[in-house]
């Protein structure tokens, strides 16, 4: 066959023409050396580690899931902080240190809580003042009020555990017992100005020969004249006079005239009219006593709106707030009770009925309106509060296993490829549940260590770190596909650590140390958050470091192997295959060509070199006739002819190996030829992101116009933002911290836009001197006066403090002495023919507050119980207040004073003979705190 004539070789390219450059000093290289010489340092620990953790999978996996898996049990010992004081105001601050000295010297709630009720229209701005408004507010104060919840065996009403302003002490037994359970609650509701507020009161009493007696038909008068034939009551009728309660609620109108209920002392009640609710309103309301139980408008009635001359014309939202006793109150109140000695009264056992009927009051006060009601009730109470901050900082476990979950069927089905050679589904699934063992394993250190969990902790923080960890094991695995194939089977997973390590350790450390400065913060909530947000980066960072690298070196095997992905027991139906590469004779296999003498001995021509009996590969000079070329055909032949030349074409002739090249790099090159052809994805399975991103996405985002729009939303979205940031308020509401759908939070929404007020308490602390610091107290609260947002009484003036009602009631005591001593009633000698306070203002005249020489007769006349200043003598002070605390309780409970030791009690009797009815005690307290 004849020899076509030789082709020459191609000529080499043209070299590229460089700029001119400044020649460099050789062997020196210019710029940044140190910071070239630490990565370079680094990536040469992280290739040794790598290689080391590949050597070393098995045992590095086992030891790994080891420490994890012990530190994760950590989280049996994890507690949970819903306490909103602990959790929003700063640890060691000075407001912190006030909390715990009142909670110390006073008790937690140590004066009452108020459980609230709120009703306002579903269509804002509707007025509330009618009559069908109030007549459902009645209703639902009516549910709340009817409560009864039976824990210890005993049942428990509102009458039982409610806050009651001044049982007065009567001594006779039987009377005292009826009037205490007559004894009103504290109930701050706008139906105290009609009636029907009477029905709210649950206390009842039984006297032959009449029906039970109930605040819905009681005439306090009346009572007094009845009982009055049994004992001496003037002490007490003195008292209910001081306090203004004449008929109670039986001279006040009726919200329906026409209840067969309503008194005939009602005004309305035989004109059968409606009353004119906005009047009645108007100014707020007062309980059974006129002069110590005033409810304020702004505490009865939200979103009012009046005319020009201050008239009341309507509102949108009413509120009524029933007051119960603090748990040390009640377990004072019964610790002496025959009717509970057999359960082991405690101060807890108290909390926890409080806490019984405070979530049953909710419950039962929003489930009394109807459905199809105009009207909307919200009702609250703080065990309520705390009973959804417990279960919203609770972890829930189908949230978090439903997200891991998600994430676990995304790393699988990214990470899945048909080829199983590339194929990283089962690396995915391992990291995913790698993430969250250091997830767990973190937080489980953070509670050895003392850290309180909450809500953010459990709600936000699994879902953070499941995400931080899962990018830096994406990007472990993305790395590790790349790595080629031509580097040593041992050196691949520190090759793989080599490159992508140094940008896992930057981000982790970046994120590690931004949690542990915002762990600066002094709010502990976030505190705790940083901290524990930290911990939980550094076990992801160490999991990823030495882990991981065991999971890809273990698959690598698997891959080696030709094993299937997730089903690795079985093998891949492409190892099973066998190439067969037919030999053939190539058209130009006659041809000659001229060539230079290789350098290994071979003559000037192609010449062929069998390597396997399947697999042929072929040797050439290159141009220049200086190295020897070693290349496979696409299409590979065994032939026996000393003059075989490559076609021109052909695609793999570029491949140019070392001389050292072996007969593994060649036979990799043929798998990797060929084995996409042989392992041929189905239909379905062809779509992927990636080839969306390349083929779809990235064109679009090259249009022009793609680009002008993407440019303008960006600005626009930058626009809005800056000015989003103007409108941003300062603090921390306590709607951002209740979880929203809840009824805690709709109630805390109505109650800030209704009713937003709170008390304020200042309270004295260890070695303030109460005597000579009035006038100090007196001038501290008229300074409030210039407080803007102050609820203020009906003439615009400051509510009192418990010194006010102090010299108030000793006012009253001098006076009654003034008209006594000047009626000759009482004189220097006696006070047997003086009323009942001339006589308590005589034995606090003569006090001297000397325990040597207690009385001073000469006083009566040269002093005052209360100078023109508004000075109580300093030398007496503490013995009035004993006597105050003990002989007003209705003025002393509506102070809302709460003095630390309590004073003692002294019953103010009216004997014929100074000598024994002079016999205060002083009360001399160490450190006393009060509440105003």
């Amino acid at each position: 066959m004849p020899a076509e004539p030789p082709r020459s070789a191609p000529p080499p390219p043209p070299p590229l023409r460089a700029a001119r450059r400044k020649p460099l000093p050789e062997g020196r290289a210019v710029g940044q050396r140190a910071p070239l010489w630490l990565r370079a340092r680094f990536q040469a620990l992280l290739f040794a580690l790598g290689c080391r953790i590949q050597r070393h999978c098995g045992k590095v996996l086992f030891v790994g899931l080891l420490v994890f898996g012990a530190l994760a049990v950590g989280l049996r010992v994890a507690s949970i902080e819903t306490d909103i004081e602990h959790l929003w105001v700063e640890a060691g601050s000075r407001v912190s240190q006030e909390l715990r000295y009142t909670k110390e010297k006073l008790g937690e709630e140590s004066v009452y809580t108020s459980q609230m009720l709120i009703q306002t229209p579903k269509r804002d701005g509707e007025n509330i003042l009618t009559q069908e408004a109030l007549q459902l507010h009645l209703e639902a104060a009516l549910a709340a009020s009817k409560v009864q919840v039976s824990l210890y065996g005993k049942s428990w009403d509102l009458n039982k555990i409610c806050y009651k302003s001044g049982v007065p002490i009567i001594e006779n037994g039987m009377i005292e017992r009826m009037i205490e359970k007559l004894f009103p609650c504290v109930i701050l509701t706008p139906l105290d100005c009609f009636w029907e507020g009477a029905k709210l009161q649950g206390g009842s009493a039984y006297l032959p020969g009449r029906p039970d007696i109930q605040w819905s038909n009681l005439d306090p008068l009346q009572l007094m004249e009845e009982l009055g034939q049994f004992t001496s009551l003037e002490g007490f009728k003195e008292l209910l006079d001081k306090a203004e309660v004449g008929q109670a609620y039986m001279e006040r109108p009726c919200l329906d005239p026409r209840d067969p209920q309503c008194p005939p002392s009602a005004p309305n009640k035989q004109s059968q009219q409606s009353p004119d609710i906005p009047a009645e309103l108007s100014g707020g309301c007062h309980g059974f006593s006129r002069k110590f139980m005033r409810w304020q408008q702004e505490l009865i009635l939200g979103g009012t709106t009046k005319d020009s001359q201050g008239k009341l014309l309507r509102a949108e939202a009413l509120q009524t707030m029933f007051l119960l006793m603090s748990p040390r109150q009640l377990f004072e109140h019964f610790k002496d009770d025959y009717e509970i000695h057999d359960i082991s009264w405690s101060e807890e056992k108290a909390g926890a009925i409080l806490e019984a009927w405070q979530r049953k009051f909710v419950e039962l006060a929003q489930d009394s309106i109807p459905p199809n009601a105009t009207q909307s009730v919200h009702a609250f109470s703080t065990t309520t509060l705390n009973d959804i901050m417990k279960s919203f900082s609770d972890v829930s476990a189908i949230r978090v296993a439903g997200g891991y979950l998600l994430m676990l069927a995304y790393a699988c089905v990214t990470m899945l490829r048909w080829d199983c050679s590339k194929s990283q589904g089962a690396v995915g699934l391992a990291g995913v549940l790698l993430v969250a063992l250091s997830v767990a394993s973190g937080l489980g250190l953070c509670s050895l260590l003392g850290i309180s969990f909450n809500a953010a902790t459990t709600q936000v923080l699994p879902f953070l770190a499941l995400g931080i960890g899962v990018d830096d094991m994406f990007l472990l695995a993305h790395a590790f596909t790349e790595t080629s194939q031509h580097i040593p089977f041992k050196e691949r997973t520190g090759e793989c650590l080599k490159r992508t390590g140094t940008s896992v350790a930057l981000t982790s450390v970046s994120n590690m140390i931004a949690f542990f400065m915002a762990a600066l913060v002094p709010i502990p909530a976030l505190r705790a958050f940083s901290l524990q947000a930290a911990v939980v980066v550094v076990f992801n960072f160490a999991m990823v470091l030495f882990v991981f690298p065991a999971i890809l070196s273990l698959d690598l095997h698997r891959r080696e192997k030709r094993r299937l992905d997730i089903l690795c027991c079985f093998y891949s139906p492409c190892s099973s295959r066998v190439i067969q590469i037919q030999p053939q004779e190539l058209a130009d296999a006659n041809d000659n060509h001229a060539c230079h003498p290789s350098p290994y001995g071979h003559p000037g021509v192609a010449t062929s070199t069998q390597i396997t009996t399947t697999v042929q590969a072929f040797t050439r000079c290159d141009p220049s006739g200086h190295h020897v070329v070693t290349v496979l055909p696409p299409t590979s032949q065994v032939c026996t002819s000393p003059a075989v030349l490559l076609p021109p074409t052909d695609p793999l002739g570029s491949q140019v190996f070392a001389p050292s090249s072996s007969t593994r790099d060649l036979l990799a090159q043929l798998d990797e030829a060929k084995g996409g052809r042989e392992c041929v994805p189905l239909p379905f399975c062809r779509w992927s992101l990636a080839d969306f991103a390349r083929e779809k996405y990235a064109p679009l985002l090259l249009r022009t116009r793609t680009k002008a729009v993407v440019a303008v939303l960006f600005l626009a979205l930058l626009g809005l933002s800056l000015y989003g940031t103007t409108m941003v308020h300062d603090g921390l509401y306590l709607t951002d911290i209740v979880p929203r759908d809840t009824k805690a939070h709709a109630f805390i929404s109505a109650q800030f836009k209704y009713f937003s007020f709170y008390n304020m308490f200042i309270v004295t602390k260890g070695g303030f001197h109460y005597p000579g610091a009035q006038a100090a107290l007196l001038s501290l609260h008229q300074a409030f006066s210039t407080v803007k947002y102050v609820v203020r009484e009906g003439n615009r003036d400051l509510p009192k403090m418990w010194l006010h009602y102090f010299q108030d009631w000793l006012r009253g005591l001098q006076a009654t002495f003034d008209r006594d001593w000047q009626a000759g009633r009482i004189t220097h000698d006696s006070y047997r023919n003086g009323s009942e306070d001339g006589a308590l203002a005589y034995k606090l005249l003569i006090q001297t507050g000397n325990k040597k020489e207690p009385f001073n007769f000469n006083q009566l006349t040269t002093r005052r119980l209360v100078d023109e200043n508004g000075i109580i003598p300093p030398d007496t002070f503490y013995i009035c207040l004993t006597v105050w605390a003990s002989n007003d309780p209705l003025g002393f409970a509506a102070s809302q004073a709460n003095f630390y030791p309590p004073p003692p009690e002294w019953i103010h009797d009216n004997p014929s003979s100074p000598a024994t009815g002079v016999r205060p005690v002083p009360f001399l307290p160490e450190r006393a705190a009060s509440h105003s």
